[in-house]
């Protein structure tokens, strides 16, 4: 009797199966070359990017020069402007008080500035700026405001 198995050599299955694996794990040519190919589009991008940048550097570096010299000309207004300020209000007849020296009289002639609060003044001394009246709960920040731009702590 014939046998259905016995008919077909064993090493025909060994060659269709070593086949399958090896198909299974080589890359095609085709698809390397598209990966090489998206490779080399890829460093095309990365140095048409530097040879931009490179071009525009002048540039760059000429408008970041050019806003330093415009901040400073607006902080040098600024300045202008805030001693203007200070130079019309003593021109007015008004006086920049300096707080840390000032008498209790002197300070109840602010706006705003009752006995108490130029007494208090006074015990708080010394102040380093102004604003330390707020800040050390001397005056109310409303009464400050008031008297902000007639007052000094030289």
């Amino acid at each position: 009797m014939h046998h259905p198995r016995r008919g077909r050599p064993k090493w025909r299955w060994f060659v269709i199966l070593t086949i399958g694996l090896l198909g299974c794990t080589t890359t095609l040519p085709n698809q390397r070359t598209q990966e090489d190919k998206q490779q080399e589009r890829d460093e095309e991008i990365r140095k048409e990017a530097a040879r931009v940048a490179e071009r525009t550097k002048p540039e760059v570096e000429w408008t970041a020069k050019k806003l330093a010299q415009a901040a400073e000309r607006i902080a040098d207004a600024g300045v202008a402007a805030v001693e203007g300020v200070l130079e019309g209000w003593s021109r007015a007849g008004h006086k920049v008080l300096n707080i840390n020296s000032a008498t209790e009289h002197e300070l109840m002639d602010l706006p705003g500035i009752t006995q108490r609060d130029a007494r208090r003044i006074i015990e708080g001394r010394p102040y380093r700026s102004p604003g330390e009246l707020v800040a050390k709960r001397i005056l109310p920040d409303a009464a400050y405001v008031k008297i902000r731009d007639q007052i000094t702590a030289r």
